[in-house]
C-alpha cells in the first residue's frame, strides 16, 4: 500500500482491510479508548471496522515497521478547516510517534491539501491529548461545557477544549 507520507521513523497511509489484527490492538483496549466517541470494540468488530476505514478518506494508518500503531482521523469541516483526531495503541505510547505522525500529517495538509485551520477537540481530561496538541503548537481556543455524557454515567456530561492552528502559525513555528 502507498504512503501518503512518511517521517523519520513512520509511514502513514491509507487503511487496508488486513490492518484489523493490528487496529484490534488499539480499538480493543479500554484504557485507549476511553476517551473516544464510541465504545471499546469487540474483537470480531473489528474486522469490519477495518473495512470501514479502508474505504473512508477519514482514517489513516501509522506503521512502523508493517506494524499499524495508531490512526490518525483527518476530516474536511468546510472552509479549508479540518479535524485532527489520534488513538495510539498503548504499548507505543510515550515514545513520540503520536506527535511525530500528527506533526507529518498537518505538514502535509497545510503543504499540499491547501488546509487553512486544524481543529481538536480533546476532553478536558484527556491530559495526554491536551499536551500533545500543546506540543503541537496548537492553542486552546475555547472550553465548551458539558458537550457529550460520560461513559460512566449518561446523566454527567463531558467538558470539551478546542484546540486550533492555523497555516500561517504552523509555517512560522517551523520556519
Amino acid at each position: 500500500m502507498s504512503a501518503l507520507f512518511t517521517t523519520k521513523r513512520l509511514t502513514i497511509r491509507k487503511f487496508a482491510a488486513e490492518d484489523f489484527e493490528d487496529l484490534a490492538e488499539i480499538l480493543t483496549d479500554k484504557e485507549v479508548t476511553y476517551f473516544e466517541p464510541y465504545e471499546t470494540f469487540t474483537k470480531e468488530a473489528c474486522v469490519q471496522e477495518a473495512i470501514n476505514f479502508s474505504n473512508s478518506d477519514e482514517f489513516f494508518a501509522v506503521v512502523l515497521d508493517n506494524k499499524v500503531i495508531g490512526k490518525i482521523y483527518f476530516s474536511d469541516r468546510k472552509y479549508g478547516c479540518y479535524e485532527i483526531g489520534y488513538t495510539f495503541n498503548g504499548s507505543y505510547q510515550g515514545k513520540g510517534y503520536a506527535c511525530e505522525s500528527v506533526k507529518g500529517m498537518m505538514e502535509y495538509a497545510f503543504s499540499e491539501l491547501s488546509v487553512r485551520r486544524i481543529i481538536a477537540q480533546i476532553n478536558t481530561r484527556n491530559t495526554k491529548s491536551v499536551k500533545l496538541a500543546e506540543r503541537l503548537g496548537m492553542r486552546k481556543e475555547a472550553e465548551h461545557k458539558e458537550i457529550y455524557p460520560s461513559k460512566e454515567n449518561e446523566n454527567v456530561y463531558e467538558d470539551f477544549y478546542i484546540y486550533a492552528l492555523l497555516k500561517k502559525e504552523f509555517s512560522e513555528k517551523t520556519k
